[in-house]
């Protein structure tokens, strides 16, 4: 519904993800009987989960065990990971750090370049411990390192920048990516984002798109809402871009996926992207919170070492169990933080949805107190959903 903002301005109400809720239909399935899996080029997963492309959610280790266990982790090209062959007593030292001194002290990590031969390196050790090479980079690195990471292997090849687009101005004889020559010419699935737009959307998939990444600013250590003052709520951003790719699909035959990528946090958010027509979700914080996380129960966002504009910050999120308990459980939280596939199972069987496909067909609704009505008392004492 429009809504006049002013005289001179129409605007565009938008919802994010906790100001709507999924409605039960006339059947139920048993969650041992739902199909919870989708595919990514050619890659079936179990579980419909990426572990963010940041240096205190996933590196090698943490990408093969995301991989054993039905998700998938994609490791940062520009993190610290590709520019030290040893980052570790460097992940020491952004968790000691006091948060004043935190922003000067990742400038000063992350102006090391990143280093060609780890790029490989790294591609390397993840298949050769058998797990899945998913790697990320900025436009400006994929033009830079692209070769580098076709010929050492990678298997998805993620192309993300707070904003992406088609067509991109940039200084005179300054060489700008081409994201449909990438795709056409790479060799490897090229996954972009991110966007929130239908338009946007429908034309990374045109350019060739294995997947398309959807959030602006929602993510937890991201500041860019504030910085920039730009986005659209998770739920309506998901929901225009999902409108785009049924079009596309039947434009041209070719299904292209959807991920949801910040903002969610519980099994209940990751649900509710599904229902307004994700195929997965990218999650950060909450896999922050596993024990084999190399950010040392601390989460910060990849834009916050920019020289000139930070964009992120680091969290506390702790430390709760192993990965494999916040993925596949048995859960011992009550907040919707772990057992994530048991999340997603129970929920599609309440809602009648044998599939993620059904699960994108269920019924929402805008409910602004789903998350308050009746909550008072854990609120108060900070259980629960109250926490």
């Amino acid at each position: 519904m429009d809504i006049q903002l002013g005289r001179s301005r129409i605007v565009r109400r938008a919802y994010g993800i906790d100001e709507i809720a999924l409605v039960p239909g006339g059947r139920t399935v048993d969650p041992a009987v739902v199909d919870s899996s989708w595919r990514l080029a050619g890659f079936e997963r179990e579980i419909p989960i990426i572990a963010s492309a940041m240096d205190g959610v996933v590196d090698g280790a943490m990408a093969v065990e995301l991989s054993r266990l039905g998700a998938l982790g994609v490791l940062n090209l520009e993190g610290l990971q590709c520019r030290y062959s040893d980052p570790n007593p460097l992940l020491d030292r952004i968790a000691a750090v006091g948060n004043e001194e935190f922003v000067p002290l990742m400038q000063e990590l992350y102006s090391q370049p990143v280093q060609e031969e780890l790029i490989r390196a790294r591609i390397a050790e993840i298949k050769q411990a058998g797990g899945i090479a998913a790697v990320s980079a900025t436009p400006a690195a994929a033009l830079k390192f692209g070769k580098a990471v076709a010929e050492a292997g990678a298997d998805l090849f993620f192309v993300q920048a707070t904003v992406v687009s088609t067509d991109h101005l940039g200084p005179e004889g300054q060489e700008t990516l081409d994201l449909e020559n990438l795709c056409r010419s790479l060799g490897v699935p090229v996954v972009i984002g991110n966007c929130v737009t239908y338009e946007v959307a429908l034309l990374l998939m045109r350019a060739g798109a294995a997947a398309v990444m959807v959030g602006i600013g929602p993510g937890a250590a991201c500041t860019s809402r504030g910085v920039l003052g730009i986005g659209i709520p998770q739920a309506t951003a998901v929901a225009d871009c999902a409108a785009a790719r049924n079009d596309f699909e039947k434009e041209t035959g070719r299904y292209v996926p959807i991920v949801a990528d910040g903002g969610i946090v519980t099994g209940g958010d990751i649900c509710k992207c599904l229902a307004c027509g994700a195929d997965a979700v990218m999650i950060g914080s909450p896999i922050a919170r596993a024990a084999e996380a190399p950010g040392r129960g601390f989460h910060w966002g990849m834009a916050t070492p920019s020289p000139l504009l930070p964009r992120g910050t680091r969290i506390k999120v702790g430390t709760t169990g192993s990965l494999e308990r916040i993925l596949r459980g048995p859960a011992n939280l009550d907040d919707g933080t772990q057992n994530l596939l048991g999340c997603i199972r129970t929920s599609m069987g309440t809602l009648g949805a044998r599939t993620i496909k059904e699960m994108q067909q269920v019924e929402v609704v805008v409910a602004p107190s789903l998350l308050t009505e009746g909550k008072v008392y854990q609120k108060a004492q900070q259980l629960g959903m109250g926490k």
